[in-house]
Formats: C-alpha cells, sequence, structure tokens
C-alpha cells in the first residue's frame, strides 16, 4: 500500500535495483582500496571494473536456495566477473554492504525532504506576508479567545517548518557515516584504509568505532525526527479541518471541479486531504517507536533490527516526502474566507475585549481582583444572554466611576490587536509590506 504514495524520486531510492547498484559500487571502491595497498593485483581490479555487474531477477533466484540476500548478490556479481570475484568482499562482512548502503540511501531520502521542506517554507513565508493583517478568531481550548491575524498563523507554521529543517539537517548529518570495519568492528581481516577511503569516495564519515554494525541510535534519531516533521504536518493539516468546519467556514483545502465528496451526499467538501496527512503521520510516529527498539541488540549484533528497517525507513520518508508534498499543495491553493473570519469574531458580541478592560480599570487604581470581578460579571451575562458586551459595560455603573464613554470606546478597537505585528514579522524575517 505504501507503494502508491511513493513520488518517483523517492521511489527510485528503495528500489531493489538502486541498492544493489550501491552494494556493487562499494565493493568495487572496497577493491580500489585494497589494490592500493598491494592486496588486489592491477589485472584482477581491472576485470573486476570492467565485468562487475548483476542481475535482479537471478539474486532473486539464488537467495531462494541461500537464503542470504548478499551472499546471492556476491554470488550473482562473481558469475559475471569470473575468477577475479575472489578478491570481491575481501574482508567485509554483510553489515559492513547493509549498513554503508543505508546510510546512503538515507542521505539521499533526507535530500528530497529537505528540499520539499524548502518548497513549504517558501509558501508559508508567502501566505503569512499575505495575510498579516487578515483578522480571524484566536482561540485556546476551542473558545473564542482574542483576535490574530491568519497570517501569524502561517507565521507561526512557517517558524516551525524553519526548525523541522535544522532538525532534519542534523538528522542527515548523523547519519551520514559508513561502516567497513569487518565482522564485529575490529577490522581483523581489513585495514582502516579500506574504510576510509570508501567513505571518502561515497561522501560519508567513518564511523569511529562500530561493532558489526553502525549503532542505531543514529537511525533512531532520524526517525524520530521524521516524526517530529510529521507531528507538525498533522497539527498543521488538523487547524486546516477545524477551520473547514461548516460552523467556522474561514478556511478550506482546494475542491476540484470535478471532485465529489460523498457518494451519497452531492453537498459534501471534505478535508480529505488534510485528514489523509493526519492520519499517513500517525504511521511516520509509529515507525519511530519501532526504530528506538531497534537501538538494544544482543552484543555485537543480532538481526532483529534488519526486517524492521526494511518496512520503517523506505515506508517512513516516502510518506513524509508525500505529506509534505500534499501539504504544500494544500496551502499553496488554499481558500480564505475572510468575511466569515469577521462575521466569527462578531459572534460573541465583543466579549474578547474583557482582558484590555480588566487591564485599562487596573490602570485608575482598582485592584485586579476588584477589576477582575466586575470584569468577569459582565462577560458572564453577555455569554448567558448572548447581549452585547460594549452595551453592558457602559451601563455597568462600577466601570462608569472609572472610565468615561470615550475611554471605553478606545477599548473597542480590534486594530489594536495587531498592534506588534510589523515587530514579530520582522523577528521571523517575513515582510511586512
Amino acid at each position: 500500500m505504501i507503494s502508491r504514495y511513493a513520488l518517483p524520486q523517492m521511489r527510485k531510492i528503495w528500489q531493489e535495483e538502486e541498492k544493489f547498484s550501491l552494494w556493487l559500487k562499494i565493493e568495487i571502491l572496497a577493491c580500489e582500496a585494497w589494490a592500493k595497498l598491494g592486496r588486489i593485483p592491477p589485472q584482477a581490479l581491472d576485470t573486476i571494473k570492467k565485468k562487475a555487474s548483476f542481475d535482479v531477477k537471478r539474486i532473486k533466484e539464488i537467495e531462494d536456495e541461500v537464503k542470504h540476500d548478499v551472499i546471492a548478490f556476491l554470488t550473482n556479481v562473481a558469475e559475471h566477473v569470473g575468477p577475479a570475484s575472489r578478491y570481491i568482499h575481501l574482508g567485509l562482512t554483510s553489515s559492513d554492504l547493509l549498513d554503508t548502503t543505508l546510510a546512503l540511501q538515507m542521505k539521499m531520502a533526507s535530500q528530497i525532504i529537505l528540499e520539499d521542506l524548502d518548497k513549504l517554507i517558501e509558501i508559508l513565508k508567502e501566505k503569512a506576508a499575505q495575510n498579516k493583517n487578515t483578522l480571524m478568531m484566536g482561540r485556546t481550548h476551542g473558545v473564542h479567545a482574542e483576535p490574530i491575524s491568519l497570517g501569524l498563523k502561517f507565521a507561526l507554521w512557517y517558524e516551525e517548518t524553519k526548525r523541522n529543517k535544522e532538525r532534519m539537517m542534523q538528522a542527515d548529518k548523523n547519519i551520514s557515516y559508513g561502516k567497513l570495519s569487518g565482522a564485529v568492528g575490529t577490522y581483523a581481516n581489513l585495514d582502516p584504509f579500506v574504510e576510509e577511503y570508501v567513505c571518502e569516495k561515497l561522501n560519508l564519515t567513518p564511523c569511529p568505532i562500530s561493532s558489526q554494525i553502525i549503532q542505531r541510535d543514529r537511525h533512531a534519531q532520524y526517525l524520530s525526527t521524521l516524526a517530529i516533521i510529521a507531528s507538525s504536518l498533522d497539527k498543521f493539516a488538523l487547524q486546516i479541518r477545524l477551520l473547514q468546519r461548516t460552523e467556522t467556514r474561514e478556511l478550506e483545502e482546494p475542491f476540484s471541479h470535478k471532485q465529489k465528496g460523498s457518494s451519497a451526499m452531492p453537498h459534501k467538501r471534505n478535508p480529505i486531504i488534510c485528514e489523509r496527512i493526519c492520519g499517513l503521520a500517525r504511521l511516520i510516529r509509529s515507525n519511530s517507536q519501532a526504530a528506538l527498539e531497534d537501538i538494544a541488540l544482543w552484543e555485537e549484533r543480532d538481526i532483529s533490527h534488519s526486517s524492521v528497517e526494511r518496512v520503517i525507513i523506505p515506508d517512513s520518508t516516502t510518506l513524509l516526502d508525500y505529506i509534505i508534498n500534499k501539504l504544500a499543495r494544500v496551502l499553496r491553493n488554499i481558500i480564505i474566507y475572510p468575511e466569515d473570519m469577521r462575521q466569527n469574531i462578531d459572534k460573541t458580541g465583543g466579549i474578547f475585549f474583557s482582558q484590555r478592560l480588566l487591564l485599562e480599570l487596573t490602570k485608575k487604581g482598582l485592584s485586579r481582583e476588584d477589576a477582575y470581578r466586575i470584569v468577569q460579571k459582565e462577560a458572564m451575562k453577555c455569554w448567558q444572554e448572548n447581549a452585547d458586551f460594549r452595551h453592558l459595560v457602559k451601563h455597568n455603573s462600577e466601570i462608569g466611576k472609572y472610565l468615561k464613554d470615550k475611554e471605553l470606546d478606545s477599548i473597542f478597537d480590534l486594530q489594536y490587536y495587531l498592534g506588534w505585528i510589523d515587530h514579530i514579522f520582522q523577528r521571523l524575517g517575513i515582510p511586512t509590506r
């Protein structure tokens, strides 16, 4: 099922053909290193480089018999190379090949994800600038709090996505390590030069120390980073879904001309893309838990992590690539309803001005407790009677002792809530126009 979500670049990384190509590249580089050390005759190296090849179908046939993928691969390569193949895989263990290849694949995947994040960052920056002064109601606990702007919401997502890019860069750096140190990491049948040579050619760093494998805390950090990024996308998509509810209707994901929302109800316009993003983010998070479980292995290595990684790493990178692109499409074409935003602001009769009224009363000398009691009384009446908060306040004799009509009028100013927005945008490096 995951393959349906794979975009072309990411799909290629995890295909069998690509994996075996990387295996072959590593084996040939190792032979080059051995040749420089005088362990492989130049003529044999030339033969290996000219003839080394593989056939995926043939590898599968051999694997069905020997039940070992690396041995099947090496056997097939030997069929192409001939007698000189005795120099291939010299001193190496399977994990030298597997873990170094996996590092390369994860690096390639992270580069795609970083490009995706760059695209999302630019979209969010643009949407924030465009909607800097688009007033909407801010909500806490799902209840009206105080007005914000839609641009501020996009700016919040923009800054979070920038942090996620930094996390991804760190995870990419931490996974960019290769390992050719032999069966238990002692180089007993190798020379560290082989590892250094191969890693340099592959733009990897040799692991300072390893067992039979590269330690799985590196992979767990990588998967955890994917999970954090997916959780941010989940949050953004969830907020769009909440704001698309009929009772709110402030944002809406794009709905194409021929799209159908329901097999039963022709009127339906459902946020299916955002719901899909939220759902797939759950898979990525659950995969990160499996990566954490893979850290603890028996002694120098067991194989319990291997089967897990063959699923969670291709799936998680594929899914994250997919949902970033899906969210980017949603945001690029998002439908905004500023009139509904204004209607929702007005829905509670100006009750959200309560904090500003409270502060103005304390400026006049009331204790905070007394001011809070007076304002809350009128606010509760506003809630219960669906009344106009401004009207109630103006007819409150206690408030009238401290604030005149003109002073009260100045309190009920929506633009007040955008007073520092340029300052916030400047801190984020978003144009204020």
